[in-house]
């Protein structure tokens, strides 16, 4: 949308572009604001899933606390909201973006670097949204599941590997938090590995790490518990006696 009205002037396309990013921005941080632990808490329960176990406004407490299928609504809903907030920032700044191959490499133009940092800054004001929610007085979840999904938007490949990271942690320990923080934490390392080259590889690992530190910073209290050797332990299907 974007794409197509630029190009008459540098102003007209500084306004736009400017005009687009706001967009991309202030949606994807509204998506990002309505917490769907919140959401399914009330509507399914008439209740604050706050009230319960950990006070955390995530899957995991609505695990704990309702349930599997609840969890799992919970998980898809706030995961939802970072795709969409993703793809919101293609469709205002237009796929596909124009790369061409030449004899020294490829050439990237303008409107490609628009495109990444429209997307990249929608994936990151959706987790800034889940964690410091308008709707909620700022007070929102870990965003774990957000984070997760914008990154499946933005690189299947790296998503894959990431879930695959998670999973063997969190089945092995029981531990979501530490499953959460090392998934996170190799996230701008992933980015690193796979695009080292190009403009993704610069714009994408600015906000890599800005996403990946939020979701660490939103564990602070878990990596002191884990640290303490006092953090619980998650169950996804039958636990074992010896670790009640």
């Amino acid at each position: 949308m974007i794409r197509q009205r630029i190009g008459a002037t540098e102003e007209q396309d500084a306004l736009l572009c400017g005009i687009g990013f706001a967009l991309c921005v202030i949606v994807a941080y509204l998506l990002g604001s309505v917490n769907w632990a919140l959401v399914v808490s009330r509507a399914f329960f008439h209740d604050d899933v706050r009230r319960h176990g950990s006070g955390n406004a995530g899957a995991t407490n609505v695990l704990r606390t309702y349930g599997k299928k609840a969890a799992t609504l919970t998980f898809l809903g706030d995961g939802l909201k970072g795709v969409v907030s993703v793809l919101f920032a293609g469709l205002v700044f237009g796929y596909p973006a124009h790369v061409y191959e030449t004899a020294s490499g490829k050439l990237y133009d303008i409107h490609y670097i628009h495109l990444l940092t429209a997307v990249y800054l929608a994936a990151l004001f959706c987790v800034l949204g889940h964690i410091f929610p308008c709707f909620s007085k700022f007070k929102g979840g870990k965003g774990v599941a957000t984070t997760a999904f914008c990154v499946l938007a933005l690189n299947p490949a790296i998503f894959l590997i990431v879930v695959l990271m998670w999973m063997i942690l969190v089945l092995g320990t029981h531990y979501v938090s530490l499953g959460s923080v090392v998934a996170a934490a190799f996230f701008p390392i992933l980015l690193h590995t796979f695009d080292s080259s190009g403009p993704r590889y610069g714009v994408g690992t600015v906000f890599a790490l800005l996403m990946a530190a939020l979701v660490i910073w939103s564990h602070r209290a878990n990596i002191k518990r884990l640290l303490n050797h006092t953090e619980s332990k998650t169950y996804f299907f039958h636990k074992k006696k010896d670790d009640a």
